[in-house]
């Protein structure tokens, strides 16, 4: 764990130099917050959350919403924006079964659940890439709409919870080890 944290808080030192480059200064008053690059329990269990949350949302729109929500709670925005990454092509679709389903069981909608196939993506630009995942996300209608946001706060509360839960084992087990090599010195 010491080896991650010094890792991390030499990443998160670099930030000055990064900021100091006249490409990226005008970024600076936005990112350069000290909440936003903070390594302790709460940050980073949040930041975890907003990474899950915000792995839900459709296509190009999850880095816009992990780095939107990172900085209204601020909380890490490193972590955020890697836990995002949990949604790539391959688990896309999986992802949009398990929201369409689980907004179903929120409507108390019955019956067979068909999920209409997604359209192909293959060779298109952005803007016709939106267009025909906004068409395809519009047929799915109100399950998918109420499910993805549901899901993603699902979610988010469990990696809140997993985070905080796995620090404070790291931290305990850590204080007892110590504990351990003192008494036994």
């Amino acid at each position: 764990m010491t080896l991650l944290k010094r890792k991390i808080r030499a990443f998160s030192k670099c930030r000055h130099e990064w900021f100091a480059h006249p490409a990226l200064r005008w970024l600076a008053p936005y990112l350069d917050h000290p909440a936003l690059w903070a390594f302790n329990r709460r940050k980073v269990a949040m930041g975890v959350a907003v990474g899950l949350y915000s792995g839900v949302m459709p296509g190009f729109t999850q880095k816009a919403t992990a780095l939107a929500l990172t900085l209204l709670l601020r909380v890490n925005l490193p972590a955020a924006m890697v836990v995002s990454l949990y949604s790539n092509p391959f688990t896309v679709l999986p992802l949009y079964y398990l929201a369409y389903r689980y907004g179903r069981c929120l409507l108390g909608e019955t019956g067979p659940a068909t999920m209409t196939a997604p359209p192909s993506f293959f060779g298109l630009g952005p803007m016709a890439w939106l267009g025909r995942m906004l068409a395809w996300l519009a047929e799915l209608g109100w399950p998918l709409l109420v499910g993805m946001p549901a899901l993603g706060l699902t979610l988010g509360a469990a990696g809140y919870l997993a985070t905080r839960v796995v620090w404070r084992w790291a931290v305990v087990s850590t204080w007892n080890n110590r504990k351990a090599k003192c008494e036994s010195a």
